[in-house]
C-alpha cells in the first residue's frame, strides 16, 4: 500500500507567543499536515552542551494547546514524549484533553528516552535501554485503557491505572494516532506491532547528538530498520505510516558542492551523504524526485521538517501534499 504524502513542521523554539502561533498559524497555512513540538526539558547550559541538542524553549503540553488554540484543521503533535518524563495516568488525561479540546486534531508521538545528559541534570533516573523500552509499552497500556470504555484495571512493573475510568475520552476513537520513534531493533519492532506511525530515527544508544547516530541511519542501514518494523508488524505492515525527519534538508541549486562540504561533518562521504534518508539536498525539483524515490524503496511517506526551512520546502509541501 503506497500511502499518500504527508508533512510535518516541527519547532523547537519561538521568540515570543506570538512568534509560537503565528509559527502554527504559517504551517496550517503552507499545508502542513502536522504541527509538532518536542519534548526536551533543559536550557542552556553546561549540561546541555554536552549533550549537542539544540535548546527546546517550549513545554509540549502548553505549547500544543496554544498551536490548537489558534488553528483549525492542522494535527498538533510532539515528536515525541519521553515516556520516563511524566506519570503515565497524568499523560493520558493530558492527551485525552488535548484531543478534546482540538476537536480531534491530536497525533500522540511516543518515545524511550534517549539524552543521557538531560535526564541526569533533572534528575530522572537514566535505566538501561530495555527497562525504558518496557516502560514505554506499559504506558501504551495504559493510554489505551484510559482512552476507552470502562473502569481501567491495569497494573504493571511500572505503570498503575486501577479502579476508576478515564475522562475525558478523545473525540478519535478508539485512541489518537500514535507515533513511536527509534532506531534500533527492539523498539522498531515494538512500534510495528503497536503504532499507526513509526517515525525512523537515529540509534541514540550513545545518549547524545553525534556522528554515530547519524551514521546509524544511512540507506543500507534505513533498509534494515525496515525490516525490524516489518518483523514486529507482521500482517499489518502496510497499514503503517513511515515518517522520518529530514533533519539535513538544504534547498539549493549547488548540490555537489554543499554535499562535499557537509558531508565530512558525519564521516560520510557526499555520495553516502546525498543518498541519506534524513538528507534533502538539491532544487526543489531535485527534492521531490527524491521523496518519491525514497516512497518506493522505503515506504517513507510522512516527512517532517524543521521550522527554520518552511519557507524554502512550501514549494515542496505544496506539490506533494496528499499525492
Amino acid at each position: 500500500m503506497t500511502h499518500p504524502f504527508r508533512f510535518g513542521l516541527q519547532a523547537y523554539n519561538a521568540t515570543s507567543g506570538a512568534h509560537w502561533r503565528e509559527q502554527a498559524r504559517r504551517a496550517e497555512a503552507l499545508g502542513f499536515s502536522t504541527f509538532h513540538t518536542s519534548d526536551h526539558v533543559i536550557g542552556p547550559g553546561p549540561a546541555l552542551a554536552a549533550t549537542n541538542h539544540p535548546v527546546v524553549d517550549v513545554a509540549p503540553i502548553p505549547a500544543m494547546a496554544v498551536a490548537a488554540e489558534v488553528t483549525s484543521t492542522i494535527k498538533i503533535g510532539c515528536r515525541v514524549f519521553c515516556t520516563d518524563y511524566r506519570n503515565p495516568v497524568m499523560l493520558a488525561k493530558e492527551l485525552a484533553t488535548l484531543d478534546f479540546l482540538s476537536d480531534g486534531r491530536l497525533e500522540i508521538g511516543l518515545g524511550a528516552g534517549w539524552l543521557q545528559g538531560e535526564y541526569e541534570a533533572i534528575g530522572v533516573p537514566f535505566d538501561p535501554p530495555g527497562v525504558r523500552l518496557d516502560r514505554m509499552e506499559e504506558t501504551i497500556t495504559v493510554l489505551r485503557a484510559l482512552f476507552g470504555d470502562g473502569v481501567a484495571e491495569v497494573t504493571g512493573t511500572h505503570v498503575h491505572a486501577v479502579g476508576f475510568e478515564g475522562v475525558p475520552k478523545p473525540v478519535q476513537r478508539p485512541c489518537p494516532p500514535i507515533m513511536i520513534g527509534g532506531g534500533a531493533k527492539r523498539v522498531l519492532g515494538i512500534a510495528g506491532r503497536e503504532a499507526d506511525i513509526v517515525s525512523l530515527n537515529f540509534d541514540n544508544s550513545s545518549g547524545k547528538i553525534g556522528p554515530a547516530g547519524v551514521g546509524s541511519s544511512t540507506a543500507e542501514l534505513t533498509a534494515q530498520k525496515l525490516e525490524w518494523i516489518k518483523a514486529g508488524a507482521g500482517d499489518r505492515f502496510d497499514q503503517i505510516e513511515i515518517e522520518i525527519g529530514a533533519y539535513f534538508t538544504i534547498v539549493t541549486d549547488q548540490r555537489e558542492a554543499t554535499l562535499e562540504k557537509m558531508a565530512p561533518m558525519f564521516g560520510l562521504s557526499p555520495e553516502a551523504f546525498g543518498e541519506h534518508p534524513h538528507a534533502l539536498v538539491g532544487s526543489v525539483d531535485a527534492i521531490c524526485d527524491m521523496l518519491q524515490e525514497r516512497r518506493e524503496t522505503y515506504g517513507i511517506s510522512y516527512v517532517t521538517f524543521g521550522s527554520s526551512a518552511v519557507e524554502a520546502v512550501a514549494p515542496i509541501v505544496e506539490r506533494l501534499a496528499g499525492t
